[in-house]
């Protein structure tokens, strides 16, 4: 009895790791492994606009050369509370990654938006288009004062 068992298993083992045979079937085949794009590929499908300066009240918005550390710890504290739920500096979550923004955007415009996101959704084409691009996911209007609007624009320089 025990040869025979014995028997069976070395038989099973053998057909388990016997070579398989993979069958061509004519039709759909449908592969569902998941591919990523490294992030230089992925790219924000709104245009890069300098000339516009957004709907609100800041206008001609100039940046001393030096960055305000004061104003942008200020600004670093006020975005942490406000801004990490939807934005990363160097990834792309919710809304856009914020590194590089005034490489994209006018700083007047940067500053509009912070102030003033219901009104740059409805009338601003590149808010538009950022709507749309991030799946109508609508930037809420935090009330920042224009203190903090400021503080918050200064850290955005440092990222």
């Amino acid at each position: 009895m025990k040869k025979i068992f014995g028997l069976l298993v070395a038989t099973a083992l053998f057909v388990s790791c016997g070579e398989k045979k993979e069958e061509k079937k004519d039709g759909f085949e449908m592969n569902r492994t998941k591919t990523e794009k490294k992030s230089e590929e992925v790219s924000e499908g709104v245009p890069v606009d300098m000339d516009n300066e957004g709907i609100g009240p800041y206008k001609n918005i100039k940046f001393p050369a030096e960055i305000n550390k004061e104003l942008a710890a200020a600004g670093e504290a006020k975005y942490n509370t406000v801004c990490t739920a939807c934005h990363m500096a160097d990834q792309r979550m919710i809304g856009p990654a914020l590194s590089g923004v005034y490489e994209r955007r006018n700083p007047a415009w940067v500053m509009n938006m912070l102030a003033n996101p219901t009104e740059m959704i409805k009338e601003d084409p590149i808010a538009k288009a950022l709507l749309k691009e991030y799946n109508n996911a609508i930037m809420l209007n935090n009330n920042l004062s224009d203190e903090d609007t400021r503080a918050i624009a200064e850290y955005l320089r440092t990222l």
